[in-house]
């Protein structure tokens, strides 16, 4: 599977439990760290953590290994690194707060894949 293959499945994992605003960032060329960031938000800890998993789960279920997983407990920020693809999952409050698109302006935003 391609990192594009990827990003579907995590955007459709987000989806699946209804997170909200999801954007995709293409940061090809712009970060070594990552080739794509999903930004989405829950509107509770339980919302938050229900995406994360989902995400993690599908991830494993079709053989990518999760890198790192952190925030889980506070549920306020979860970053789920995949290699290729970093999903940030905020709780829709600290998303206002943290404004990650806003540090990344310079990335296309992906449209539907």
């Amino acid at each position: 599977m391609t990192n594009q293959d990827l990003l579907t499945l995590v955007l459709d994992a987000a989806d699946d439990k209804k997170a909200m605003n999801v954007v995709a960032l293409n940061l090809e060329g712009i970060s070594l760290v990552s080739d794509y960031f999903v930004i989405c938000h829950g509107n509770s800890e339980t919302q938050v953590q229900a995406i994360a998993t989902e995400i993690k789960k599908k991830a494993e279920q079709h053989g990518f290994r999760v890198r790192g997983l952190e925030g889980m407990d506070t549920a306020r920020w979860v970053l789920i690194d995949l290699g290729d693809v970093v999903a940030h999952v905020f709780h829709r409050d600290d998303r206002e707060y943290y404004n990650i698109e806003r540090l990344w302006s310079d990335a296309k935003v992906v449209e539907k894949v």
